[in-house]
């Protein structure tokens, strides 16, 4: 079998399935295409494409039809997905995966398609997210940034919603918006400013502090790492072959400089690594892989040392003056900032007792390659609200400022028929282990009169699930790390440490 280090190539893939019409129900892959793209000459090397008989024919709804005109006729013939998956795992497997949207759909479904016929899911080597990548980079000049607006913005025709014909327009479009931002990159900034070029252009990439970090482009790098605290460094597992501006390979180690020592007055259009560290600091993927030293004596007392996490230093609401906190603006990458959250000129970390779990693990979020991003919700009190509130109103007024075109997600979720007991959502980072994705967050048990640390072998959702669930009470100490992604902007509460206590 060719492995992940022998491919090179870019793979442009996109899937078509029914649409839900209730709550629960699942997708049915109706359609795999894919074409492998050299990056070098940015020229199809070969094709793939294929109708999907899904198992249920019922999922396929009048909306579904209307949406891809596949109907049920159609795949009445057609091989199922076990008859393929061969096929779509050898194309996909280690190579770098591109599409429009991917990420947050088309990854998501083909792990769903895998695990349906019991089979491993392919792996990338990176993946490129055009969606979040010509949103950044290219700006809202061509209206809602979907394909169909951008087809059209470039008169490449209607959208058709069939695999390999999208698949081959998200190309197109994609080599269209470089070639544009490649030009404009070129231009002297007199031109760029008075000429034929936008005025939108750059609105996402402004040196005066636009902290969005939706790149959409990821390079796998597991064994990278980013300290809290620390000026900012990363590897990046990618190799730039600077004989194409526009898919630089992803093959080897290279280090990114110190990122608070960039000049940046220019940004790169077409650096990749730079995306891969932008990104990998917006959605903090292994932001708590340095794990605490053990210490048998009290865990809420326990103090670390050598850079480790001090839970001494996690305040408990009523504890927090909320004028003493203040938020400001941290140099990430050639212009790209992060919000920082501080109270007394120190980070803010929240220690919160006795929270009551509203809802148990939840793994409908993904990361960058379809993988479950665990969470879970719980109550909020009044007093933790008030704090939250505050925090939020400063960071929303903070990052409108910078020209941010973000929709704003309030930390504390109101939602009707819950006003009267808002909600938080504390997510448990992960980092990759070979093939296990592992939570990196401490979980202790307490009883009557011990709290034990609890040590996981198989990192299954499943050993979670009773320990967080729906009742459940449990201490919690956790940050707060700020995003803007993929046009989305708002705190994460990441859970550092968590104390359960026995029903």
């Amino acid at each position: 079998m060719v492995t992940s280090e022998d491919r090179s190539e870019i793979v442009f893939f996109d899937v078509e399935t029914t649409i839900p019409t209730r709550t629960g129900q699942r997708y049915a892959l109706l359609e795999f295409g894919a074409i492998v793209v050299c990056p070098r000459k940015l020229v199809e090397q070969h094709s793939y494409s294929t109708l999907v008989r899904p198992s249920d024919f019922s999922l396929i709804s009048t909306l579904s039809v209307r949406c891809n005109g596949i109907t049920r006729d159609a795949v009445t013939s057609a091989p199922s997905f076990a008859d393929v998956a061969d096929k779509v795992f050898d194309i996909l497997h280690g190579r770098i995966w591109a599409g429009h949207n991917i990420m947050k759909f088309d990854c998501p479904r083909i792990r769903e398609a895998f695990a349906g016929v019991n089979r491993p899911a392919p792996e990338p080597k990176g993946i490129i997210d055009t969606l979040a990548l010509l949103t950044e980079r290219f700006g809202r000049r061509a209206g809602n940034m979907k394909m169909a607006s951008l087809a059209t913005y470039f008169g490449l025709g209607q959208q058709t919603h069939r695999s390999l014909d999208d698949v081959r327009m998200n190309f197109e479009v994609l080599k269209y918006c470089a070639t544009v931002l490649f030009l404009e990159s070129s231009l002297p900034d007199i031109l760029t400013e008075n000429s034929w070029v936008s005025p939108n252009a750059a609105i996402r990439c402004r040196t005066n502090g636009s902290i969005s970090n939706g790149m959409g482009l990821i390079i796998d790098t597991p064994s990278s790492s980013i300290e809290i605290g620390s000026p900012m460094k990363s590897v990046a597992e990618a190799h730039i072959e600077s004989d194409n501006p526009i898919f630089p390979l992803v093959s080897r180690h290279v280090e990114v400089p110190d990122l608070l020592e960039i000049n940046s007055s220019r940004p790169d259009p077409f650096n990749l690594v730079q995306f891969s560290a932008e990104v990998r600091e917006s959605i903090q993927l292994d932001d708590m892989k340095d794990e605490p030293a053990s210490d048998s004596r009290d865990s809420s007392a326990s103090t670390a040392t050598g850079g480790y996490i001090s839970y001494t230093d996690f305040l408990e609401p009523n504890k927090i003056s909320i004028s003493s906190i203040s938020l400001s603006l941290r140099p990430l990458y050639r212009g790209t900032q992060k919000i920082q959250i501080l109270h007394n000129n120190g980070e803010l970390q929240v220690f919160s007792r006795c929270l009551k779990v509203r809802f148990g693990i939840s793994t409908r979020f993904v990361d960058y390659a379809g993988r479950p991003r665990l969470s879970f919700v719980v109550d909020a009190s009044s007093e933790l609200c008030q704090l939250l509130d505050a925090i939020d109103n400063l960071a929303q007024k903070l990052i409108e400022d910078t020209g941010s075109m973000s929709e704003w997600r309030p930390v504390v979720n109101r939602k009707p028929g819950f006003m009267n007991c808002p909600t938080i959502r504390l997510n448990l980072p992960t980092v990759v282990d070979g093939n296990i994705s592992r939570w990196v967050t401490e979980i202790y048990q307490k009883e009557s009169s011990s709290t034990q640390k609890l040590m996981f072998s198989r990192f299954d959702v499943a050993e979670l699930d009773p320990l967080i669930s729906p009742g459940t009470v449990l201490d919690a100490y956790y940050s707060l790390d700020s995003y803007d992604y993929q046009q989305i902007a708002g705190i994460r509460l990441v859970a550092k440490k968590l104390i359960v206590y026995s029903s």
